[in-house]
Order: structure tokens, then C-alpha cells, then sequence
């Protein structure tokens, strides 16, 4: 779904004035249709959450009945967690941690790792506190059954270019079979992200019982 200028504002509750700015100094992605700019709602949500900027998750009603929508905790038992994630750059622990993934045989992992990368050269997923959220720009592509979310401490922390230029040694890779599901996760990730308690859970590395539960306790409260 592309946007407008005043769309961008309204969804952010902010200014023309300030997404205006931003478009120009700021790193939101944006292109120009007519001589106006025009803003990839995907990518929105996708720079918003990296700037810790609230982002309200709603989107158009599709044709037919829509999807269940994942919880995280639900979303991570799927994905699966994983600890002492090897490799010493980032191209090395995307490619670790996508052949942890537990994915249909059908789904080509090579080129999974290509599109990780691919998002990576347009902008960092980085979002502070040691944290990065690697993700395809077009989760159809992948044609994947459900959704998950796979949760991975590296060995070593790697640097990923984030704004605050800390390290990144926590990977939170949602995959989804479509954008509404994929948006989903990036909000609960994000939300989760901004509660004391199940980051000090990441921080320390907590066991998969204990950061599964905390998924679920944050459920209740989510928005």
C-alpha cells in the first residue's frame, strides 16, 4: 500500500513538516510519482520501528475472511531459539541463522539469504540495544505456509550499521506468508522490544521456557 505525504503524518502522528524532513535528512524511504513523494506502507512500519517511532498496527480489510493473526509467543515456538549463533560478519550469521530456520523443503534457502542481504544494502535493521530485526522486503516471495519468528543469540557480537553503533548479538527474523502477517510481527517484536522485563530476559539470554512465557505474559497486555 503506497501513502501520501499527509497519509505518513497522520499515521505517525506527526507534521508534513517533519516526514518532509525526514524524507530529505532522515532516511525514510520514499520516491517521487508525479512530483509527489509516495511512501511504502511496509517500509514506514519498517523505518518507524528502527527509529522506536510508534507505528498503530492496522491494515485494509482483505477479500474473504483474513488469516488468524500469530501471537509471539506462538510465533517463536514455530521459529525456534537458538544460542551460540556462529559467524564473524553479517553476511556469516544471516547465513547461520537461516539454516536453523525450520522451513518447507521447497523454500530455497540460498535465495532467502540473498533477499536478507538485499533488504540489508537499503537500510540496516539495526534497532539499537544490541538488537537487529533481518527481514525480506516481500515475504510472499517466500510462499510459506504460516508464520514464525526465529530468535537467535550470536556467539560473537557483529556490527549491522545500527544508529546507536552497538553491536548486534540478538536476531529477531520474522517470516510470514504474507505482508499483513509479516507487519503483525514486526508490531509484537517491537512492542516486546519496549518492555524492561522480557529485555532484561534477552540481555541475559534467559532459557527458551522463560522468554516463551514472558511472550505470552506481554500477550495480555499488548495493544
Amino acid at each position: 500500500m503506497q501513502l501520501t505525504v499527509k497519509d505518513a503524518a497522520k499515521a505517525l502522528n506527526v507534521t508534513e513538516k517533519t516526514v518532509y524532513r525526514w524524507i530529505q535528512s532522515g532516511g525514510l524511504p520514499a520516491y517521487r510519482v508525479a512530483g509527489t513523494y509516495r511512501i511504502n506502507r511496509a517500509m514506514l512500519f519498517e523505518w518507524a520501528t528502527s527509529k522506536r517511532i510508534n507505528f498503530p498496527m492496522s491494515e485494509p480489510a482483505e477479500a474473504g475472511e483474513p488469516a488468524p493473526l500469530p501471537g509471539l509467543a506462538d510465533a517463536l515456538e514455530a521459529g525456534g531459539i537458538h544460542y551460540r549463533v556462529g559467524g564473524a560478519g553479517k553476511p556469516a550469521v544471516l547465513q547461520a541463522l537461516v539454516q536453523l530456520l525450520k522451513l518447507p523443503d521447497a523454500v530455497d534457502r540460498t535465495a532467502l539469504l540473498q533477499a536478507l542481504l538485499a533488504r540489508e544494502q537499503l537500510q540496516s535493521t539495526g534497532v539499537g540495544d544490541g538488537v537487529a530485526l533481518p527481514h525480506v522486503r516481500n515475504p510472499a516471495l517466500l510462499d510459506l505456509p504460516s508464520a514464525s519468528v526465529c530468535l537467535g543469540f550470536l556467539e560473537t557480537p557483529v556490527d549491522f550499521g545500527a544508529l546507536d553503533g552497538r553491536k548486534v548479538r540478538i536476531l529477531f527474523l520474522p517470516l510470514a506468508p504474507d505482508v499483513r502477517q509479516h507487519l503483525h510481527l514486526l508490531s509484537r517484536i517491537a512492542f516486546a522490544l519496549r518492555d524492561s522485563r522480557f529485555k532484561r530476559l534477552l540481555d541475559s539470554e534467559a532459557r527458551r521456557e522463560e522468554l516463551l512465557a514472558a511472550a505470552r505474559a506481554l500477550e495480555a497486555d499488548s495493544p
